[in-house]
């Protein structure tokens, strides 16, 4: 059997100045974007699951990916000849406050490879041991938020949301002690190691502490990288990044931020954690922690305990934390240009920017991105104020609303949209006369339309199928119990969220009962 081969190009590395201190210890990094450390080995890898399509994307053929070196490698137990190993320095805003120094606490990258279609991907392994920047963690993860982590990032993918990939999971054969909601009942867990993979992981922090240390020659080396290698059309005819270039290239950040959060509100995910150190400079969902998807739509709904009080990352707060988080982008980068007008001008596109994004995706849900914008957008907004009056799911409704028969009428519609709901005895009163009108006006800036076409539209931009939190848990349980059949199932079905697949409907049903306040179901903290 041929080993494993890749064509390494290091770029974050070779481009940026690392630390000569080799101790992995818990300490401060000056100077220095990235760390050397290597992954510590673990007692019995094995492969859970992998994602040929990233096998694929990478140049692994499906015998490598079923071979015991592959479980080596994407458990830390092996480096390949020309891997650079290492954790990346950073720092970022947390719930609102500034946290100084972070850096990759259980991250640990392997290098940069240069893909067969000629493309760059940064290959990192979340779980793979302690690093400088662990703290007093032992930079380890665990079963249940791996498996979260690993089916997330291919879940997003299918649905179009800019995302980290993930090509495997692996069993450490270890166990990792963790308290997994902070409420001081440690327990043993099973460890384990995802491989993510990425054009680059650098983040808003990444700028944001050698900017907060004042170190500008690693804040503009950072900023050079970036561009250089990721934004190539910012840079002018003669090679120079300059005041112009910048500015050019944050509007650009602004503009991927604003889409990915667009992105998010549409699918109804909810990140959870949007610190600032958790926002990827190419617009990519990355960071996969106590993350859930909207099932009854409720805007202030977040799934993370650690912000069950203040709700800062609440679904319906991600688009303004999302602005937030740039203009501390902007604020890093003042130091970097004579005049920070340009960089407040991009920001300040940003509200008018989301807007009209939101507005579009809203009318492309409704089936009514051709009718009269205005229609478009009274209806939406009177939905969106409907739809928390009592538990809706959302991915039901939407999908629901691209099979109604629009000339069978209103009745016809509120039996079929009855299924989206977990309490329809509350649909009664006022609600359910502000429903049946809302139909009522929806199913006539309906009209005209080609039914199997309009079906067709609506089915391509609504999901049958996500992630549902009891969904990821059931999984969870059962891969924890040795039995790992229903990840590679539902790894299959979110491959084709926007489908019918016949046969899968059990993985596009409502949340049941036992889910509504189980932990794992509703509610996930940041330990993993």
């Amino acid at each position: 059997m041929a080993s494993l081969h890749f064509e390494f190009d290091h770029w974050y590395a070779e481009d940026l100045p690392g630390d000569p201190d080799t101790r992995i210890v818990p300490r401060q990094v000056e100077g220095a974007a990235h760390s050397p450390v290597e992954p510590t080995p673990t007692d019995a890898p094995s492969v859970v699951a992998c994602s040929s399509e990233v096998a694929e994307m990478l140049g692994i053929d499906a015998e490598a990916a079923a071979s015991d070196q592959f479980a080596r490698i994407f458990s830390g137990n092996e480096m390949l000849p020309g891997m650079r190993s290492f954790a990346a320095n950073y720092g970022g805003h947390q719930f609102g406050n500034w946290a100084g120094q972070l850096g990759d606490g259980r991250a640990i990258s392997l290098g940069e490879v240069t893909t067969p279609d000629g493309g760059h991907q940064h290959l990192q392994l979340k779980g793979a041991g302690p690093t400088p920047y662990s703290r007093r963690a032992d930079g380890r993860a665990v079963l249940r938020s791996s498996v979260r982590e690993f089916l997330c990032s291919e879940a997003m993918h299918h649905l179009g949301v800019p995302t980290t990939r993930a090509l495997s999971l692996t069993l450490t054969g270890d166990h990792v002690v963790r308290d997994m909601l902070y409420d001081g009942h440690p327990a043993p867990e099973l460890g384990a190691v995802v491989c993510r993979v990425a054009p680059s992981f650098v983040r808003f922090g990444s700028f944001e502490l050698p900017a907060s240390r004042g170190d500008t020659e690693l804040l503009r080396g950072m900023v050079e990288h970036t561009i250089r290698r990721f934004f190539p059309h910012h840079v002018d005819e003669d090679g120079v990044i300059g005041d112009i270039e910048i500015a050019a290239w944050f509007a650009e950040v602004v503009e991927r931020t604003c889409d990915l959060m667009i992105d998010w509100m549409r699918v109804g995910f909810v990140h959870g954690v949007m610190n600032t150190d958790n926002l990827s400079i190419l617009g990519l969902t990355i960071d996969y922690g106590p993350y859930g998807w909207l099932e009854d739509f409720d805007p202030g709904w977040t799934p993370n305990t650690t912000d069950a009080g203040g709700k800062r990352y609440r679904y319906g707060h991600q688009p303004q934390i999302g602005m937030w988080n740039l203009s501390l982008l902007g604020n890093a980068l003042v130091g970097l240009v004579d005049d920070p007008a340009p960089l407040q001008e991009a920001l300040d596109t940003y509200g008018d920017h989301f807007s009209t994004g939101w507005q579009a995706a809203l009318a492309a849900k409704l089936g009514l991105a051709e009718a009269d914008p205005a229609v478009a957008t009274e209806l939406a907004d009177r939905l969106l104020e409907l739809l928390p009056r009592t538990e809706t799911d959302m991915t039901i409704f939407f999908r629901t609303l691209g099979d109604l028969d629009v000339v069978a009428g209103a009745e016809a519609a509120m039996a079929a949209l009855a299924i989206a709901y977990y309490l329809p005895d509350e649909l009664t009163g006022d609600l359910l006369v502000d429903t049946t009108q809302w139909v009522i006006d929806y199913l006539a800036a309906s009209e005209g339309q080609h039914a199997a076409d309009r079906t067709a539209r609506m089915h391509a931009v609504n999901p049958k199928y996500v992630l549902r939190n009891y969904l990821a848990q059931m999984a969870i349980d059962k891969s924890e119990l040795g039995d790992h059949q229903m990840v590679s199932e539902l790894l299959e079905v979110l491959r084709r969220p926007y489908d019918e697949q016949p046969g899968q409907e059990e993985f596009a049903a409502k949340r049941p009962d036992w889910a509504r306040t189980r932990v794992g179901c509703s509610m996930l903290s940041c330990s993993s």
